[in-house]
């Protein structure tokens, strides 16, 4: 209509990313909930401690991003990335250890993990820069 004030459109919200986090150790479970909590944008959309739980929750949640450790009862983190991937393949996947990148099994790479980082290098700006494609893939 003639004359009538513009109304602006509100901005859209930022599209959330849900985070499967996988570890099998309280500790860095609680230190993975803490980072994806201090992350703008991010959300922890379910927890899971084995391998193979992991591959079930992506499928249910498909989730954005999940961080993986590769030390895991059951499968490892590098085959329950390779699982989860057939499952869900718009999942970006950080694997995390506390070993170096030289001392990684040489299957890391070919799992379809989009980078490595060790958990004591987790962190928000970890997080925002692997979703965007901009992390170093560490392996």
């Amino acid at each position: 209509m003639a004359g009538s004030p513009h109304t602006p459109h509100a901005e859209a919200p930022p599209a959330v990313v849900d985070v499967l986090v996988v570890d099998d150790q309280e500790t860095y479970l609680s230190v993975a909930r803490y980072v994806v909590g201090a992350t703008p944008g991010f959300r922890v959309a379910g927890e899971a401690t084995s391998g193979e739980d992991a591959v079930r929750l992506a499928a249910a949640l498909r989730p954005g991003l999940v961080l993986m450790d590769i030390n895991l009862p059951g499968i490892s983190g590098i085959e329950a990335t390779r699982r989860l991937l057939a499952a869900a393949p718009d999942a970006v996947v950080l694997l995390m250890s506390t070993y170096p990148a030289s001392d990684l099994p040489q299957d890391a790479r070919a799992s379809g993990a989009r980078a490595y980082v060790h958990k004591e290098d987790l962190a928000p700006d970890v997080l925002v820069a692997v979703m965007a494609g901009r992390l170093d893939p560490g392996f």
